[in-house]
Formats: structure tokens, C-alpha cells, sequence
């Protein structure tokens, strides 16, 4: 058993891998500073709660990190109530936050001069998956020190990848959910043509459905047709900020990246128009406002 802090169990995934390495056996330990009513029921299985990220750093073999994304990752480290203030010898910091590689770098240097390793390991799959212990995992470490964490991860991952050294993990996240949001904004676009051009785009589902272009997140993004937009439980600005984090990885790399900007800027079109706080299937809503025709079904309204 282990002493486990974690910063973000409060999350859609947070609260499902804090839940789990407790299940686990690990003494877990938290920071709780808004929504303290989604970690009640680990507060009540014995979590402990701490003040600060310091707290936990001091009293912790591990913390992990689960949060929106850089800005909120680096303000963790910061000033005397961070995480750096004073770290019990030997501690491993896990970031699963989808951060920029550049940043998480400069992070790893500041904490390996003070003997703590930092271990970059972002996540795929839903809240759903986090609650029941079934994530992907990619993890960018030296394999000493994935070792040391991989007991850890696999408390809440079904399947874990080692994919490099350290950084190589939140790049690879970066592709996947470039390659990902690639994917749902050319299936709304595609809706939007269509209706325009006026086919039914009930067949063009179920003729991709039995083809090669098939997959769970066209599968999400054409449950909006019948009027559901949860379908994939990802929050569009969420999105829209890891794609402008592998616009910024490619540029740093010399790479043109002509199609991650055009994704970039539909998902910033659909943020403008007022679905940033919705789920991604709502891209679809946005090209509704854009070609001025109706793609998701909608229940009439009944008078009372």
C-alpha cells in the first residue's frame, strides 16, 4: 500500500481513477477546492484531505495530477503552497492531464533537480471507463522509472502503454486527439453537405457503418441524427485546447499542419457560437447555425 495524493478527483476522469487506486489499497489523499460533493463517497472510504498541493507532496510516495491542461498543471508547482515546496525524498509526480510537451519538459528539469520524478501519462477513453477501471494509458518514461510506476497506473487502466522516453506521452496524446477530433469534425461538415445537397443521411450512416471509414467516434458523432449529443462525454473546448497545444507542437517542429488548423478552427467555430461548454458531438449543432437547416432530431414540444 501506498500513500496516493490526487490533485482533481473532483473531475469527469478524476474522480474515477482516485476511486479505483483506492479500491486498490492505497491510502489516498486529496486536494478538494470546488465540487466537494463528487468526492464524498472517497472522503467517506477514508481519503484524506489535504490543504495543498504541497501537503501532498510532503506526505505522499506519489501524486497523481488530472487536470484541464498546462496553465493548471504549471500553477501547481508554484510558490510555497506548491508542489515543489518541500517534496518527501523520492516522490513521483504522474501528470495525466493532456499538457504541452515543451512545458512538461521544463517542469521535469525543475523537479529532478530536487530528486523528484515528474511522469507524463495522459489518458484516453471516457468518465465511464475511469470509473470502472478500463483507461488508456500512455506514459512517456525511462523504463526504471515506468516500472516503478506502472502498479500504480494499472489500478484504473486496462491498457497501458509505454510509448518512449520522457515527454514522448503527452505527444502521442497529442496526435491521438488530433487524429480524433479529425475524425468528428469531418463527420459534422460532411452532415452539413449533405442535408444541403439533400441526401438522407440515414444511409450515409449505415453506409459507413459496414465500411472501412467506421469507428466508435463517427459511431458518437452520428447519434446527434437521432438526437443525442453526449454521445462522446468530451467537453468541446477541451478539445478545441489540445488541438491548439499540437497546432503549436507541430509549428515547433517545422511540420505544416494544414488540416490541424482547419480542425483547430471548427472546433473554434463551434466554441463561438456557444457550444464550448457542451460535449463534441454539438459540432454538429454548430453547423446547423452555419447552413441555417436542421441535423438533430428534437423532440416537439407538447402543449400543456
Amino acid at each position: 500500500m501506498s500513500n496516493i495524493g490526487f490533485i482533481g478527483a473532483s473531475g469527469l476522469m478524476g474522480h474515477g481513477m482516485a476511486k479505483n487506486l483506492q479500491l486498490k489499497g492505497h491510502a489516498l489523499h486529496l486536494t478538494v477546492h470546488r465540487n466537494r460533493e463528487r468526492v464524498t463517497d472517497l472522503v467517506e472510504r477514508g481519503a484524506v484531505r489535504a490543504e495543498s498541493p504541497a501537503e501532498l507532496a510532503a506526505r505522499c510516495d506519489a501524486v497523481f495530477i488530472c487536470v484541464t491542461g498546462t496553465p493548471q498543471v504549471e500553477g501547481l508547482f508554484a510558490g510555497e503552497r506548491g508542489l515543489l515546496a518541500r517534496p518527501k525524498p523520492g516522490l513521483v509526480i504522474i501528470d495525466c492531464s493532456t499538457s504541452e510537451p515543451a512545458s512538461t519538459a521544463a517542469l521535469r528539469e525543475r523537479c529532478a533537480a530536487q530528486q523528484v520524478l515528474l511522469v507524463d501519462a495522459p489518458l484516453a477513453r471516457s468518465a465511464a471507463d475511469a470509473e470502472a477501471g478500463r483507461l488508456t494509458v500512455m506514459v512517456g518514461a525511462e523504463q526504471a522509472d515506468f516500472a516503478r510506476v506502472e502498479p500504480w497506473l494499472r489500478c484504473f487502466a486496462e491498457n497501458l502503454h509505454h510509448v518512449g522516453p520522457p515527454g514522448a506521452g503527452h505527444v502521442v496524446k497529442l496526435l491521438y486527439n488530433f487524429m480524433a477530433q479529425a475524425i468528428c469534425t469531418s463527420t459534422a461538415e460532411a452532415f452539413a453537405v449533405g442535408r444541403r445537397a439533400g441526401v438522407d443521411l440515414g444511409q450515409l450512416v449505415a453506409v459507413t457503418t459496414v465500411g472501412a471509414v467506421n469507428s466508435g467516434l463517427f459511431q458518437a458523432m452520428a447519434k446527434t441524427l437521432q438526437g443525442d449529443v453526449k454521445g462522446l462525454s468530451f467537453e468541446l473546448d477541451n478539445a478545441r485546447k489540445d488541438l491548439r497545444y499540437y497546432t503549436h507542437l507541430a509549428e515547433s517542429l517545422t511540420v505544416p499542419a494544414w488540416l490541424g488548423e482547419a480542425v483547430h478552427q471548427s472546433l473554434t467555430l463551434a466554441s463561438a457560437l456557444g457550444h464550448g461548454a457542451k460535449f463534441v458531438p454539438s459540432l454538429v449543432e454548430a453547423q446547423e447555425q452555419v447552413i441555417g437547416e436542421t441535423l438533430v432530431a428534437r423532440r416537439p414540444i407538447r402543449d400543456s
